[in-house]
């Protein structure tokens, strides 16, 4: 699993991205804002990919059972 926190060279490169003298907090909070909502909308549409992908490969696994698998009952 990767590391929750970015670091090295990547940190540096969004604090410069986000960073701001005019503001008393140092961060730009709209451009802040605005990288993250991106961020969530890129995540989301390769969550709802991943989901079309997995109900693809179930409803071809129904289909099409893997042999030797013994689901009759009777």
């Amino acid at each position: 699993m990767q590391s929750s926190e970015p670091s090295g060279d990547r940190l540096e490169a969004i604090a410069r991205t986000i960073e701001s003298d005019s503001s008393p907090v140092g961060i730009d909070a709209k451009k802040t804002h605005v990288l993250i909502i991106h961020a969530l909308e890129q995540i989301q549409e390769r969550l709802d990919r991943m989901e079309d992908r997995l109900a693809t490969l179930s409803r071809e696994g129904a289909r099409h059972p893997t042999p030797g698998d013994d689901t009759d009952e009777s």
